[in-house]
């Protein structure tokens, strides 16, 4: 086991800088010269480097990449083949991938790469994470993440380790062969961290006991680092396949609906990357070597680089009725959609610009803050099915990709100088330069020694020569040429003698001279020293000082934004509050006159209303006879369908409604939908209802916002009086074609289905079966009906047994397979009927002799427009429809229905085939 160094000296490889040879004796002055070109040199350098660093141009900006790799049908898919069509086509040769609906709804999104369902994981790696591992090695930092819905195939992109079979290899497993392949064991190091986010818990996976790691982040650059990780220094492939496969056992895991091994945490492999000058040689000089050798030319400084690639394999989203998760693992799939909503977030923000990024809302967020708008290269793969049972995951994950694609990384080089690494070499120059003054100290001495020996054998060779002259002057002092020579000698000697005095002292004058220049070398190489020392401190503090002015800068800017923008947003409220003071003081001036205005309409009505009760009740006892069922209080006609016309209308009744509209006008009626006393509601639903019932007032009801008031009356009241009549006098309205649009749309059909299942009263069923019926007579809104409930809604009211609700039912599936035979014959639409899809053909046949006359035919009317349609012929046979149309073509009561139900048995070949077997 390994840790990352933290100093920066251990960051830093060595380079020996190259011995300078002495120049000699006579040049003592070149090696202070040297010492002082080397120390203005490294000057310059760091200088060149520290403006480098502040360069704004040494920035790339980089889109993040998006690819998208479609994986292929499992088992349940192919099992469930012919009831789903697949939602995704991919177009590899176009990058686009095609998201589909419906048979008649696509929409195509494009990407930087689109991956098939047989695509190689080669291919994968290649064109998505390997320019991600280039710019990791040339000192960048990188990311590589799969997202997806669970089930997808994100770990078998990023993490599969598969050791037998090379080829399935995934991309961590491949990119650390590339990473170790392009660097040095003695010039570079490749480090790793495991660790995987769990429960909104940071664990190491390769240290298991580490369970709640936290978060550091640089307060002057602002990079996020993992202090209490372990770290593992990689020196081989086997030795990284060993350390993944430990991490692999300690992720959690576990077997859902949706996946067997579906990941309940998110992984995340660090690989730290230190690469030397040395190690760089091969591909290039850097930046920072090129503008020291500029600067420095008799040495090569020494540069490092230092990169962080992440390898993020992303837990999938998913959903709880789906996957089926419970007790512990519905708590794990809680915190996984959670930091899956949070990396949303913020992705969200980033391609929209906001000021505001939200990445402290997660720690997933946190970690891959650079990978995200930082100053990563990032690639992103997203995984999708193709099957359309999960359509809303699949184009939520395409959605996530495309804002993805949106986000720009400010891509920065990680580069720097081995200032301690240089350091050693000029101690190591220093050395060298002292132990070669020292040698040559030694040959002087040598050297002085042996002139001195000489010296001393001149003067005795002199004694004995003057000592032989004068024994010979006594014998041949009458030779004057022998004076004559011997003043010569003497005088040769004695100038020997002054020329090897004169020698010495020149000698040891030099080697006084030597000695106070090699003292001045070495005072100023320590000065030189100390200088670098004290200029590398400065630097330091200079670019802590940027640092901090930087980011002072950069909050102070912030500050001032969000002040701004505070004071415009208080200037804009203030406006806003005077104005809705004024406004809201008007409103309550309005409101208070109304509300006098309604309380004496409201006594006014209710007055009105006492005095014609009796005379209505006599009116209406009269009329019973005419009439199919007793009624208690304001009864009202119910107009169910375009044809019909109000049955059982009592003169009495007519008269008290023209009168109450008279006297109060519909405003005031609408407005008394939301009185609190229930007799008054009550009371108004009825005229209102009752108005509905004549076309004329239909318009004026829905622009006074009658539909609104009846909608909302429907959703909220709890009483089933007013339920039933609510939704009386929304069948009415929906007999008119505009109508049926605007309730569709204001979610009518849903509250209708809703009531349907939750009351059992039989009239109630009736209003709400009525007004389903006569929606079902728009096929432009039958995909709509369809999807609210509608079609279920009508068969499931038959449970009642009561024969009113029974025909309403009837009438509506009529009105539905006529429209849709209608809208098929004239090429509106084309494929097998929804009522089939939701089960009213098994309905119709086999109740097709059972209930009235009326509701009979309905029923018959809507099997023999169901059989009209030759993609229903398959459903008609199984059914046994065969039989009912031969039966209604022969014993019909009406000869229309004869006619048509003969047309059907000719429509089909294959209805003839059966025929006449």
């Amino acid at each position: 086991m390994a840790s990352l160094p933290q100093s920066r000296a251990s960051m830093r490889s060595e380079r020996l800088l190259p011995s300078t040879k002495l120049v000699g004796v006579g040049g003592g002055g070149g090696i202070p010269a040297f010492a002082r070109a080397k120390a203005a040199g490294l000057k310059r350098s760091m200088t060149s480097s520290l403006r480098a660093s502040f360069d704004d141009d040494d920035a790339d900006s980089e889109r993040v990449r998006v690819a998208v790799r479609l994986c292929p049908k499992n088992a349940e898919d192919l099992s469930l083949e012919s009831d789903f069509i697949d939602c995704v086509e991919s177009l590899p040769e176009l990058k686009r991938l095609k998201l589909r609906k419906n048979n008649w709804k696509s929409e195509s999104y494009r990407f930087d790469e689109v991956f098939t369902e047989s695509a190689s994981q080669r291919r994968v790696y290649e064109a998505v994470a390997k320019p991600v591992v280039e710019r990791v090695l040339n000192g960048y930092n990188g990311t590589v993440m799969a997202y997806g819905q669970t089930g997808t195939g994100k770990t078998y992109t990023i993490g599969r380790l598969e050791k037998d079979d090379p080829s399935q290899r995934g991309i961590m497993v491949r990119a650390m062969e590339d990473i170790l392949s392009h660097t040095s064991p003695l010039h570079d190091t490749v480090s790793i961290s495991y660790l995987q986010l769990y429960l909104e818990s940071i664990q190491d996976l390769l240290a298991p006991e580490k369970v709640s790691i936290s978060i550091s982040e640089d307060p002057k650059s602002g990079e996020v680092s993992l202090p209490g990780a372990a770290i593992f220094q990689i020196m081989d492939i086997q030795h990284f396949l060993e350390l993944l496969q430990i991490g692999e056992a300690n992720r959690h895991a576990a077997n859902t609906k949706l996946n067997t091994e579906s990941s309940r945490s998110h992984a995340i492999l660090m690989v730290y990357v230190q690469r030397s000058s040395r190690g760089q040689e091969g591909n290039g000089s850097s930046s920072l070597a090129v503008t020291a050798t500029n600067d420095m030319p008799s040495s090569n400084v020494p540069t490092i680089l230092k990169s962080k690639l992440l390898v993020v394999d992303l837990a999938g989203s998913e959903r709880i009725d789906k996957s089926g998760s419970e007790g512990h693992m519905l708590e794990e799939a809680k915190f996984i959609n959670l930091s899956l909503t949070s990396l949303g977030k913020c992705i969200n923000a980033l391609a929209e610009n906001s000021p505001h990024i939200p990445t402290r809302d997660s720690k997933l967020t946190r970690l891959l803050r650079d990978s995200f708008g930082g100053n990563a290269r990032t690639s992103l793969v997203i995984t999708v099915g193709p099957s359309s049972r999960h359509y809303s995951e699949t184009a939520s994950t395409i959605m996530f990709g495309q804002r993805a694609m949106k986000v720009i990384n400010t891509v920065k080089l990680k580069e720097e100088f081995d200032y301690e690494s240089l350091c050693r070499k000029l101690e190591n120059q220093v050395d060298f330069l002292t132990s070669e003054m020292e040698r040559q100290q030694r040959l002087r001495d040598c050297e002085k020694e042996n002139m001195e020996k000489r010296l001393k054998e001149c003067e005795i060779s002199l004694a004995e020569a003057k000592k032989n002259l004068a024994m010979k002057n006594k014998h041949q002092l009458e030779s004057s040429a022998f004076q004559k020579l011997l003043a010569d000698t003497t005088q040769m000697y004695e100038e020997k003698v002054a020329e090897l005095i004169k020698k010495f002292e020149a000698e040891h004058s030099q080697v006084s001279s030597l000695e106070e220049q090699f003292v001045s070398v070495r005072q100023q190489l320590s000065d030189s020293i100390d200088s670098l020392e004290k200029q590398q401190k400065a630097i330091d503090d200079l670019i802590l000082k940027l640092d901090e002015m930087s980011m002072m800068k950069k909050e102070a800017e912030s500050i001032n934004q969000s002040l701004e923008a505070v004071k415009d947003e208080l200037l804009s409220e203030k406006e806003l509050l005077v104005k809705e003071l004024k406004s809201s003081q008007e409103n309550l001036l309005d409101e208070e006159k109304r509300r006098k205005s309604l309380e004496f309409d409201i006594i006014k009505l209710n007055k009105l209303l006492s005095d014609n009760r009796v005379a209505f009740e006599a009116e209406m006892s009269k009329g019973r006879s005419n009439i199919s069922k007793p009624s208690s209080g304001l009864e009202f006609p119910m107009n169910l369908s375009k044809s019909s016309k109000p049955r059982g209308t009592v003169p009495g009744q007519r008269t008290f409604i023209a009168k109450l509209f008279e006297e109060v006008g519909l405003p005031k009626v609408l407005a008394l939908l939301k009185s609190e006393d229930l007799d008054v509601q009550t009371h108004a639903v009825k005229v209102v209802a009752n108005l509905a019932a004549e076309d004329l007032n239909q318009q004026r009801i829905v622009e006074e916002g009658g539909l609104d008031a009846l909608l909302l009356l429907l959703e909220s009241s709890k009483d089933e009086t007013i339920q039933r009549l609510t939704a009386g006098a929304i069948a009415n309205l929906a007999m008119n074609g505009l109508n049926q649009d605007l309730i569709i749309c204001k979610g009518g059909a849903r509250l209708l289905t809703n009531m349907a299942s939750q009351s059992d009263d039989p009239q109630t069923l009736r209003m709400v079966a009525g007004a389903i019926a006569n929606l079902c007579g728009n096929e432009r809104l039958h995909m709509l009906l369809k999807e609210d409930g509608g079609i279920k809604a009508l068969l499931a009211m038959v449970r009642s047994r009561h024969n009113n609700v029974i025909s309403q039912v009837a009438r509506g599936i009529a009105n539905f397979a006529k429209c849709e035979s209608r809208s098929i014959n004239q090429g509106h639409w084309k494929g097998r009927s929804l009522l089939i899809e939701d089960g009213a053909l098994d309905w119709l046949v086999a109740n097709c002799t059972t209930f009235t006359d009326s509701t009979r035919h309905h029923i018959e009317l809507a099997l023999c427009h169901l059989a009209q349609n030759v993609e229903n012929a398959f459903d008609v046979i199984e059914s046994g429809g065969i039989k009912q149309l031969l039966r209604i073509s022969k014993e019909s009561s009406r000869e229309d229905i004869c006619k048509l139900a003969k047309k059907a048995l000719k429509s089909n070949s294959a209805f003839l085939e059966l025929q006449q077997l």
